[in-house]
């Protein structure tokens, strides 16, 4: 089973909302513990729809990223404004607009 992350034919996921589909963005450097409602809190403000936590699959660890989806390209926009660089759980986080990975 392949994670909608790693998968670039993964619809409905990235990209504007034209067709009324959600919008992602990506969030680095999150602090291990983090979980997925913690991260979908921190970005509650500007609407957040759902996140997830990449999680190691050997160790069910937290690789330290995720990305939270948006109902539109605007919420996520002003998301991306708003919180890079803020603090979650002590450190700094990057956020971006997810970018669909290449199949491997």
């Amino acid at each position: 089973m392949s994670a909608p992350w790693w998968d670039n034919d993964y619809n409905g996921r990235t990209g504007s909302d034209s067709k009324g589909q959600e919008s992602r963005v990506y969030v680095g450097n999150l602090p291990y513990r983090a979980d997925e409602r913690s991260l979908k809190d921190s970005f509650a403000n500007y609407g957040a729809v759902s996140s997830e936590i990449a999680v190691d699959r050997e160790t069910g660890r937290s690789r330290g990223f995720g990305f939270v989806s948006f109902q539109d390209s605007k919420s996520a926009s002003d998301a991306i404004k708003g919180m890079n660089g803020q603090d979650i759980g002590g450190r700094n986080v990057i956020v971006q607009e997810a970018q669909p990975r290449s199949r491997r």
